[in-house]
């Protein structure tokens, strides 16, 4: 009895337990019962979406007749058409003539388990999942071909993870729709493989002037190279990464064993023997730039693909007009001077000093002969280079109206000499940079110091390697033009950095913007005394000195560059609104006939810069006066640069004993005025019928500078119009 009654309370006391929790609970259970009841609402809403999506999707079956027919178009600031990619050739093909080889290649390079998969890879899809979510963005694809079809077909170009995951159930959908070989087939028949062409077969028409079926094998392994990055690996854009590509898909064949060893080993040494470039590339108005606004394209996340068949416009920076007066303007000036032979080039940079803005861009001559492109190119700049030692001087408190003596100078086993050997005694800072004075730029370099000079250039966007010796001083280092004309930028703005940029826009076929371009950045690296002071030096280059040629009949400033022997000649200038850099050489380094900056580069800067400053007018430069003093001067009454310091842990030899940077600027001699000065100038050209012989190098004998009161007529005066 006692045992009943402790069990009856024992239970009575649990069910009050249970009484009391329910009670507690009874919250927090409705609460879980609730959002239960919400996410099967979401799962089933978004199940009804996704099945909707897909139910708009085109039918699979319809799909076998698919032609691209959105276009992306590359537009000029002022609304040209300057490249556009429906001058596409298509070409279907039907599997049963597509020779295995190519099946094969394409099977090893883009997915080597096409026939075991079910439209995806779970091997490499968990291997790119890890890597994208680490990344927190899609860095990896490893797309099978049922994906890139279904890409290609479908599905945007737009790098997010919802649009993999979308990519995914359409390449499943796909795999139970149609068969393997099928797939294979569309996939071959719409893939974009470069330079226009759609499709396999329109690959080999392009590329080889064949059908597919007649390729032999190195040329279907190129073919099959492609669709991964089809501007890199373009055999017209570069050859040699062409021919890498071409053998890394040759030896995944033999690694697969596609191929016998003896079929690899002979494939992979073969010549690639092109056609003729197709027609696309001469339709297009800009073609230099463009492959500049690929390039661009693809650090924003975009591939050539995506670009081909996105639909897409294209906004760029580029002023047509300006740009087709590049294209004259080389053509004219080089024909002029014979310059005719494929190995004759020329280069030319455009970009506003005020928000960066390319105006105009051409990497040579003609882009149908080769796409190479010279903007990009590492050439010697010769005394292009000069205005870095002046501004490195300018800013260590160097005046323009200081002497400076333009006499013979070694150091160590190195005498840099000017043109003919010939030196004016003391002349002011602005008149050695006018005459473009090679011993008087060592000289300058010797009183600031080596470091000061490189520290100006990195400052002003010169990336290439500078050398720490003197002869840097006379533009022996390569430069890009590119970079060359960009740091001159500074001179033309009040000291600020600008970075030069190529596209304003990225629309959708829909209109909608995917990319703006961000607000030009710039940064102040020079004294606004210090770029008035060089401008005003500049200006004198065209006005009176070497650079005459590049009159445009409103306020410039330049420099020309000649390297030794007449291997490369340049000519960076610029208004407040323009900078604009030419270079001329030929390709192989060889030397040219008595081409100098002072010549074609000039001629060519002036025929662009007519055109690219039109909408400007005759604006000058809004800077503080810089008074440029006559040639004569009171003995004693200013600074004479003449002494040759040595900076501490700076070599004072070199081992370049034969690179005199040259500038080809006579003697004033007895010429008294400008007139006289020209005259006697073109007497000389007259005369003058191959380029003159570097002289070989004499003792030299430190020469005490002239008095004051000897010193020739006051400069400006003016110097020949065809002068480096």
């Amino acid at each position: 009895m006692v045992r009943i009654r402790r069990t009856e309370k024992h239970m009575s006391a649990k069910n009050l337990a249970k009484k009391n929790i329910s009670k507690k609970d009874v919250g927090i259970m409705a609460d879980l019962r609730n959002l239960v009841i919400f996410g099967a609402a979401c799962v089933l809403a978004a199940g009804v979406a996704f099945n909707l999506y897909l139910s708009s999707l085109s039918p699979i079956k319809n799909l076998e007749d698919f032609k691209p027919n959105i276009v992306t178009k590359f537009y000029s600031s002022d609304g040209e058409i300057i490249k556009t990619f429906t001058a596409y050739t298509f070409s279907k093909i039907d599997i049963k003539d597509v020779p295995e080889d190519f099946i094969n290649a394409l099977i090893a390079t883009e997915d080597k388990n096409f026939y075991n998969h079910k439209g995806y890879d779970i091997t490499g899809l968990a291997r790119s999942t890890v890597q994208n979510i680490l990344a927190g963005r899609v860095v990896q694809g490893a797309s099978t071909i049922t994906q890139q079809l279904a890409r290609i077909l479908f599905l945007s170009n737009e790098r997010t993870f919802d649009r993999k995951i979308r990519e995914l159930v359409v390449a499943a959908r796909i795999e139970k729709t149609i068969s393997k070989d099928k797939i294979l087939e569309m996939y071959m028949n719409n893939v974009y493989l470069g330079s226009g062409a759609y499709g396999v077969e329109a690959a080999a028409e392009i590329y080889f002037n064949k059908k597919l079926k007649d390729c032999t094998l190195p040329e279907l392994a190129l073919i099959a190279g492609l669709p991964q990055a089809p501007s890199v690996y373009s055999p017209f854009n570069n050859m040699e990464l062409a021919v890498k590509r071409r053998n890394q898909v040759l030896g995944r064949m033999y690694k697969m064993k596609y191929i016998t060893r003896e079929q690899y080993e002979e494939a992979k040494e073969a010549k690639v023997k092109l056609t003729s470039v197709p027609r696309f590339y001469t339709t297009n108005k800009a073609p230099y730039f463009c492959d500049y606004v690929l390039k661009e394209l693809e650090k924003l996340g975009f591939d050539e693909t995506d670009i081909s068949q996105g639909g897409y416009k294209v906004v760029t920076t580029i002023d047509y007009k300006t740009q087709v007066a590049v294209n004259e303007a080389i053509l004219k000036n080089m024909r002029n001077y014979g310059l005719t032979k494929p190995n004759h080039q020329a280069a030319v940079f455009s970009f506003s000093p005020i928000d960066g803005k390319i105006l105009a861009y051409a990497g040579g001559k003609d882009y149908t002969q080769t796409q190479y492109d010279r903007v990009q190119a590492i050439r010697p700049s010769g005394s292009a280079f000069k205005p870095f030692v002046y501004a490195a001087a300018m800013e260590k408190g160097i005046s323009p109206n200081d002497m400076i003596e333009d006499a013979p100078i070694k150091i160590g086993d190195w005498a840099p000499r000017n043109y003919a050997s010939k030196y004016r005694g003391e002349i002011p800072v602005y008149s050695a940079l006018m005459v473009s004075s090679n011993v008087c730029a060592v000289r300058l370099i010797q009183e600031v110091g080596i470091r000061a000079v490189i520290q100006v250039a990195r400052v002003l966007g010169i990336t290439t390697p500078l050398e720490y010796d003197y002869t840097i001083a006379l533009g022996s280092n390569g430069v890009k033009l590119f970079e060359l004309t960009r740091a001159y930028g500074a001179f033309a703005n009040g000291g600020y950095v600008v970075q030069p940029y190529a596209i304003e826009r990225i629309e959708t076929s829909r209109g909608k913007v995917v990319y703006r371009a961000p607000k030009t950045k710039v940064s102040r690296q020079l004294s606004l005394k210090t770029a008035a002071e060089m401008t005003a030096m500049l200006k004198t280059v065209i006005e009176h000195g070497t650079g005459a040629a590049a009159r445009i009949g409103k306020p410039a400033a330049g420099k020309t560059g000649t390297t030794d022997d007449y291997k490369d000649a340049s000519f960076v200038g610029y208004t407040p609104n323009v900078v604009t850099g030419v270079w001329v050489g030929n390709d192989d380094n060889s030397v040219m006939r008595s081409i100098q900056g002072g010549t074609v580069p000039a001629l060519i800067w002036r025929d662009v810069m007519k055109v690219a400053t039109q909408p400007y007018g005759n604006v000058d430069f809004n800077y503080p006066e810089i008074e440029l003093t006559a040639f004569r001067a009171k003995p004693g009454s200013i600074k004479v640069i003449k002494e040759e310091p040595k900076e501490e842990n700076e070599t004072t030899t070199t081992e370049t004993t034969n690179n005199n940077y040259t500038e080809q600027v006579p003697m004033q001699n007895e010429a008294t005025t400008p007139k006289e000065v020209l005259q006697n100038f073109r007497q000389q050209q007259q005369q003058q019928q191959s380029p003159v012989s570097q002289p070989s190098p004499q003792p030299v004998v430190q020469q005490q500078p002239q008095p004051a009161a000897k010193a020739p007529t006051p400069i400006p005066m003016a110097i020949p119009e065809s002068l480096n």
